[in-house]
C-alpha cells in the first residue's frame, strides 16, 4: 500500500509540467494586446474556453497565429476578422450586434419580461379568485358557510 501512495506522488506532479506557451514581445502593450486578443477569442473546438485557458492542439494553433498577427502589426479588428472568416462568429465570445445575434443579445431581456407578466397574471388570477370566494361567504348563511369551508379545506378540525 506505501509503494502505491509513493508512486502515485511521483506521478502527481508531472500533470503540473504541461505545456506552458512562452512568448516574446518587443513591449508589455503587445503583451497585453495578445492577451486580451485570447482572452476574447472562443477556442473552435472547445465549448466554453477562451484560447488562453484552452489546451486543444488548435487553440494553441490559434494563439500561434494570433501571435504571429500581432508581431506583424496586424490590430484588434483585423485580427478578429480573420478569425471570424475562418471559424464563424461563434469564435467571438462578444459578437457584433446584427439580425442574426439579436435573439442572442435581447433573448434573455424579453424572458424576464415574459415572466414578469406571467407572475403579474397568476397574482391577481388567485387574488380574483379569492375575492370571488369571500363575496360568496358575505351572501351565505352560517350553515352554508360552514359546508363551503368544509369543502375548501377550510373547516375546522375536530
Amino acid at each position: 500500500m506505501r509503494y502505491l501512495v509513493a508512486l502515485m506522488l511521483v506521478f502527481i506532479p508531472l500533470s503540473v509540467f504541461a505545456a506552458i506557451d512562452t512568448y516574446e514581445f518587443k513591449d508589455e502593450a503587445t503583451r497585453a494586446r495578445f492577451h486580451t486578443l485570447t482572452f476574447e477569442l472562443r477556442c473552435p473546438k472547445c465549448q466554453n474556453q477562451n484560447l488562453q485557458d484552452s489546451n486543444s492542439p488548435i487553440a494553441a494553433d490559434l494563439r500561434n497565429e494570433v501571435y504571429k498577427m500581432v508581431q506583424a502589426g496586424n490590430d484588434d479588428a483585423e485580427i478578429k476578422a480573420f478569425m471570424v472568416a475562418r471559424y464563424g462568429e461563434f469564435v467571438l465570445y462578444k459578437p457584433p450586434v446584427n439580425e442574426t445575434t439579436y435573439i442572442l443579445w435581447y433573448g434573455p431581456f424579453g424572458l424576464v419580461v415574459i415572466g414578469i407578466i406571467v407572475l403579474v397574471a397568476v397574482s391577481r388570477k388567485r387574488k380574483r379568485h379569492e375575492s370571488e370566494v369571500d363575496d360568496l361567504e358575505t351572501h351565505l348563511n352560517k350553515d352554508e358557510t360552514d359546508r363551503l369551508n368544509d369543502i375548501l379545506g377550510k373547516g375546522e378540525h375536530k
